[in-house]
């Protein structure tokens, strides 16, 4: 007994590893659903068997649209990694970055928040998975998607119940993928088939999602009809009911209103005692029946101005809590599938968080990280070459002032002037290469050295005017001043070429980045909206990749700032020795001057 006990504790405790063992290693990749029945999801109390569930993927909740194979048909589905689940693809876009998949669920246990399932993909040479004849069960007669390029809607169901006559068209924009357009001259038939027969036993479900143009005149959602006797959804204005016609006797339901232009889920239920009416998967009002067997042939959208999805008809009375979960599971109001982390073959150590935010940018944001990127690029450029250019300036500039206080007094104070080669003339505009490959034997990189050959040439040029070299008259100062203060401006925007391109990394980057984010915060939200999936798992990855293009432009600003403000203390600072020189420069000319006088 203990050591049967022993073996049961082992095997508890291996049971969670064991549940999460990878299904086929020809699949690449995997992500786990979890569905809430609970009152934060689907909110219903009994336990459900076989239900097609819908699985919508976008951008928000599944970023690996590239790694899909053609028409998504390597998507498999497994309750654990033995138990394969049947699903049926109605359209995957890669370009545009949809899916809609409906998944049968073994079992929906009401109240239960924690079961799900796991969605496998990334296997190019997968076999097409999807299986829409095994998707439903025997009570299922018929269920119309409906599909871009379909004349006559087709049965999705094993019975293929095709519709015999259609004056509907196809609206591209539906509630789950395409839907079916009335214009009021006419709707869907569909010819009696046995799987449409009513027992008073069994019951019978109609239901459809329904958005109306306007008021109507007298439409008829859905009805199954066999001579006199019927059973239909009909709309009078905005107001929808529910109605039996049996032998001799009729009942219709209490009304319940519809919002026109807005997409809404109806449903009926007769039951051997009893029509019900469900709006939202609500139940609006019953009335008593005494409900007659029927062979009924089908029609839909009769008279109806407005649209039509998602039509299914069950010769089988569905619970309540049926007709709650596919509205709410279909509905973008309510959070009943919640995704889990994307996992890889063979990866350790849990996901990657990085990766699975790469995955999830949209267009935008790599355009904008792109441009941060080019960006960053020119600014690091401009800080390395700036700042070897400024310490190559400031290591001449003390060399050259070194000679220049260690000439005596009766020294020429032209000596350490040198003319400039040809070469040294091609680089002289580009501090970086004058450090680089500059002829430092003269001071070529010295802003100091260039502002004393100005004033050399310039002095050379006064005093070869004059037959007096011992006197220079006080016009002439001020035009050697004057040269001087020119060639310290020149050396100054030197220094500061390029220097716009950090401001505009510091000043652009941040903005850039936050273009990016508004625009994936932007289309994150405009995919929620369009596919109905509000729950956080779906909006993270959405977000989080909107705002790696931020953290993009912060990443290109704050180098830059730092580098920014670096390199102008160390510019000024050469600037002022510039003209500290220039005040030593004058200085000594008019000593010497004074002293050739004197002598």
């Amino acid at each position: 007994m203990r050591i049967k006990s022993l073996k049961w504790g082992i095997y508890l405790v291996l049971l969670p590893s064991l549940s999460f063992a990878w299904w086929n290693d020809d699949w690449s990749s995997r992500r786990q659903a979890t569905v809430d029945a609970g009152v934060t999801g689907a909110d219903i109390q009994e336990t459900l068997s076989e239900f097609p569930l819908l699985v919508r993927l976008h951008t928000g909740n599944f970023g690996y649209f590239a790694e899909l194979a053609e028409n998504g048909k390597d998507l498999r589905f497994m309750l654990d990694d033995k138990t394969p689940l049947k699903h049926s693809i109605e359209k995957v876009d890669a370009l545009n970055e949809l899916g809609l998949v409906w998944v049968k669920l073994p079992t929906v246990r009401g109240g239960v928040s924690t079961d799900g399932f796991w969605l496998y993909y990334g296997n190019a040479n997968a076999a097409e998975g999807s299986d829409s004849k095994g998707l439903y069960d025997v009570n299922q007669a018929l269920v119309y998607h409906f599909a871009e390029g379909e004349t006559l809607p087709q049965d999705a169901t094993a019975y293929a119940s095709h519709a015999a006559d259609s004056k509907a068209t196809v609206d591209a924009a539906g509630w789950i993928g395409a839907a079916a357009k009335f214009s009021g001259a006419g709707g869907i038939s569909v010819p009696a088939a046995p799987q449409f027969a009513l027992t008073p036993e069994k019951g019978y479900t109609l239901s459809a999602w329904v958005k109306l143009d306007a008021a109507q005149g007298n439409a008829v959602l859905a009805q199954a009809k066999d001579g006199a006797s019927a059973l239909e959804l009909a709309v009078q204005g905005t107001a929808l009911v529910a109605r039996y016609q049996g032998t001799g006797a009729a009942a219709q339901t209490p009304a319940a209103n519809l919002t026109s232009a807005k997409w809404q889920h109806v449903a009926l239920i007769a039951r051997k005692d009893k029509l019900e009416l469900y709006v939202d998967g609500v139940n609006t009002g019953s009335v008593p029946i005494n409900l007659a067997a029927l062979n009924p042939a089908l029609s839909f959208g009769q008279g109806l101005t407005g649209s039509l999805d998602e039509i299914q008809v069950a010769n089988l009375a569905r619970p309540a809590d049926w007709i709650k979960l596919a509205f709410r599971s279909q509905s973008p109001d309510f959070n009943v599938l919640a995704y889990g982390q994307d996992e890889s073959k063979g990866s350790a150590g849990g996901p990657n968080y990085f990766l699975i935010i790469l995955q999830s940018l949209t267009v935008d944001g790599w355009v904008v990280i792109a441009l941060c990127g080019v960006m960053f690029v020119i600014s690091s450029l401009v800080i390395v070459t700036k700042g070897l250019s400024l310490k190559r300036a400031r290591q001449d500039n003390d060399a050259f002032l070194a000679q220049y206080r260690g000439m005596g007094a009766s020294s020429d104070i032209a000596t350490l002037d040198q003319e400039e080669t040809e070469e040294e003339q091609e680089i002289a505009d580009s501090a970086f290469l004058e450090a680089l490959v500059g002829n430092h034997d003269h001071f070529q990189s010295s802003p100091i050295y260039h502002v004393y050959h100005a004033g050399v040439a310039e002095l050379k040029k006064r005093l070869s005017h004059t037959a007096d070299t011992t006197h220079l008259s006080t016009e002439a100062l001020n035009v050697v001043r004057t040269r001087l203060d020119a060639a310290v401006v020149r050396e100054g925007q030197k220094l500061n070429k390029n220097m716009v391109l950090l401001t505009i990394a510091i000043s652009g980057g941040p903005f850039l980045g936050l273009l990016g984010t508004v625009l994936g915060v932007m289309i994150t939200f405009a995919v929620i909206a369009a596919t109905g999936d509000v729950n956080i798992n779906s909006i993270a990855p959405g977000i989080s990749g909107a705002l790696l293009a931020t953290v993009a432009g912060l990443a290109v600003a704050i180098p830059a700032l730092f580098a920014y403000n670096y390199l102008l203390t160390q510019i000024k600072d050469v600037t002022a020795d510039m003209r500290v020189f220039t005040d030593e420069f004058l200085a000594t000319i008019e000593e010497r001057i004074a002293d050739r006088q004197r002598g």
